[in-house]
């Protein structure tokens, strides 16, 4: 089997430079992880940049809740996008949602658009559509390089099947990353659903609430090797 790239998720410059020093394949570099993430500060970016062995991804996510902007929200997150490519991040990560939680086609054209020269990754916002399908269909026509789900709320362990049929859907016209929860006894199963790419945050971070080296290396083993025993 092939390895699986591992996207870790840390908050903070020290955590960055931990997962980076240890082996992780990429970051997503947020803030306020326990309410699911926003965007760090243009400082936390630009140090966790500087040097940086592996690529820096960072979210676009101007507060908690849902994922319907206003226009002052949308144009802050412009900024945001604008301030991280200054800052070298390699891309973000963004969404957006219309009330009824359809993908918001305007608002995320309008993202991508001030992303240009980044890679894009349209995150978990994904997870409350309706429609998977013609939603996956739509992300694709936007030009969207990798798409971090679950499948549906949750732990992505629990929507195998559908992760297996989003996968197949993509025909890889663009990456699928599986978020949620996601551990090292976790990756076989996704490796046997087409998966190719794992985001994780809580299983790397220790009781201090910091990168823990021996976690991530444990994870990274498995993920290198994921049809060896665990």
């Amino acid at each position: 089997m092939m390895p699986v790239l591992v996207e870790l998720c840390v908050e903070g410059v020290e955590n960055a430079h931990v997962a980076a020093t240890v082996g992780a394949d990429r970051i997503e570099l947020c803030a306020d992880l326990p309410r699911d993430g926003t965007t760090p500060s243009v400082g936390v970016v630009s140090e966790a940049c500087a040097g940086s062995r592996v690529p820096i991804h960072v979210l676009i996510r101007p507060r908690p809740g849902d994922f319907v902007y206003t226009p002052a929200e949308i144009r802050s997150m412009i900024q945001d996008i604008e301030a991280a490519a200054r800052a070298g991040a390699a891309g973000v990560a963004l969404g957006a949602l219309t009330p009824s939680n359809r993908i918001d086609l305007d608002v995320t054209q309008c993202l991508i658009e001030a992303a240009t020269g980044l890679s894009v990754t349209f995150h978990r916002a994904f997870d409350l559509v309706p429609d998977p399908t013609e939603a996956l269909e739509l992300l694709t026509s936007l030009g969207v390089d990798r798409l971090l789900t679950s499948g549906r709320p949750g732990r992505a362990r629990d929507h195998l099947d559908l992760l297996a049929k989003l996968q197949h859907q993509t025909a890889g016209r663009l990456r699928i990353i599986a978020a949620g929860g996601i551990t090292a006894a976790d990756i076989p199963d996704l490796v046997a659903a087409g998966i190719g790419e794992i985001h994780s945050a809580s299983a790397v971070i220790g009781p201090d609430g910091r990168v823990d080296p021996a976690r991530v290396r444990h994870l990274l083993t498995v993920a290198r090797r994921p049809s060896a025993p665990l």
